[in-house]
């Protein structure tokens, strides 16, 4: 990098030692704003915070006017109507956010999907349930995957700079998936709005439908393209919870875990390929055909 590359680097400071996933992403948010144009710095020196153009999760003090994130003063950050508590990157994410992402609703859907899981983690705030002892692995774990082992010959700075690059790629991809996401919901509230029978609807490609058709009264299936499978579609049930795997109405009993030969027999439909054991997914060899599931698991 050339010294004129150099000068122009803007400098994001945070602190040394152990790293959190909520600096690690508000440091990446901040990179990612600033198209990689970056160094950072990782000190708990005052004097070192002072030269940054940031400062995130460090220095004692939440100003987005002068670019400063911290929320471990007395009093904290703030919080969302919800309860969350800000850390660094939903402080960050608040303020840079719909900047960054160029649309209000993606902006929104990552502080949902990605930024407020954070933010409740590094405040002590649990958001799930563990189910016969058995948990998820949480973007927590992931970032924690970077640390030094006990016995490894690893610093904490080195470990900061991959969990930095994943967290990175994978926001550049969250940032992709909710702006596509957004016009999807749209086409698939079009394809809602020309449907005659709203407890079926007919999408032509592989729009992020759940919330868009989950939020209406009637749809109990979806009819769509199976994604490269040469000319098959699917049908899908909409789950009464986005967040759960509770169907609406569920497809035939008989059909679960047939395939092929079989799953034609007891349907009645020539081309049915297959349904999954738990009612919720059924493939045949055309769209007329899962049309032809959808109608009638309607009427089952």
């Amino acid at each position: 990098m050339n010294a004129e590359n150099t000068k122009n680097l803007k400098k994001i400071v945070t602190h040394s030692g152990n790293f959190h996933t909520d600096e690690v992403f508000a440091c990446a948010v901040l990179s990612i704003l600033n198209d990689g144009q970056v160094e950072i710095a990782r000190s708990r020196d005052p004097e070192v915070w002072a030269t940054g153009d940031y400062v995130v999760d460090v220095g004692g003090v939440y100003d987005e006017t002068i670019n400063r994130f911290d929320h471990h003063q007395i009093g904290g950050a703030g919080e969302r109507e919800n309860g969350i508590p800000y850390s660094s990157i939903g402080l960050v994410w608040k303020t840079y956010g719909e900047k960054l992402t160029g649309s209000a609703y993606a902006a929104r859907i990552i502080d949902e999907r990605l930024v407020q899981p954070i933010d409740a983690g590094d405040n002590g705030i649990e958001t799930f349930s563990i189910l016969g002892g058995v948990a998820p692995v949480l973007i927590h774990d992931a970032i924690s995957a970077f640390r030094p082992a006990w016995n490894e010959n690893r610093t904490e700075d080195e470990g900061f700079l991959d969990a930095f690059e994943m967290a990175k790629k994978m926001l550049t991809r969250e940032i992709i998936r909710a702006c596509a996401e957004e016009e999807g919901k749209r086409r698939a509230e079009e394809a809602y709005a020309r449907s005659e029978d709203k407890r079926i609807i007919i999408l032509d490609d592989h729009y992020p439908w759940y919330e868009a058709l989950g939020s209406k009264p009637e749809p109990l299936y979806v009819v769509k393209p199976d994604r490269g499978s040469d000319g098959k579609w699917k049908v899908e049930t909409v789950r009464s919870d986005v967040h759960a795997f509770k169907n609406r109405k569920d497809l035939p009993v008989s059909w679960a875990g047939k395939h092929v030969q079989e799953f034609a027999e007891v349907s009645g439909v020539p081309d049915a390929l297959f349904c999954h054991n738990k009612l919720f997914i059924a493939v045949a060899g055309s769209k007329e055909g899962a049309l032809a599931l959808a109608h009638k698991a309607v009427e089952a």
